[in-house]
């Protein structure tokens, strides 16, 4: 019974090995916001953003504590991290405003806005 015990954990064990070897840099990048670029996936956090239904470049998430991006809604020159400017037509990146598994939780400011 104990050996049967030792060779499942030693299964286990090379299976959670093996799984982070197949984790690449790549993929532990698009994982994370950069606060050095203010960027995600490549998309800089700051411009013209438009809210749209289907193919988002991020699926974000409204939270009042504890957010990835705090953002700043703005009317003209959205160049600062966390400055977005809601538009209807030539965003920079779009977004899907949903309730579960973002990419992205933000917070909405009055000022500062950006990456803590």
């Amino acid at each position: 019974m104990i050996a049967m015990q030792n060779t499942f954990s030693i299964i286990k064990i090379g299976a959670i090995a093996l799984s982070v070897l197949f984790i690449t840099p790549s993929a532990l990048a698009d994982a994370a916001i950069d606060a050095q670029t203010c960027t995600y996936r490549g998309k800089k956090l700051s411009g013209k953003v438009q809210i749209v239904e289907n193919f988002p470049d991020f699926k974000v998430k409204v939270v009042t504590s504890f957010a990835d991006l705090k953002v700043k809604t703005v009317t003209s020159f959205p160049d600062d991290c966390g400055e977005w400017q809601f538009v209807e037509h030539f965003p920079d990146f779009k977004i899907k405003f949903v309730d579960s598994f973002p990419d992205l939780e933000i917070e909405f400011v009055e000022s500062f806005p950006g990456i803590d």
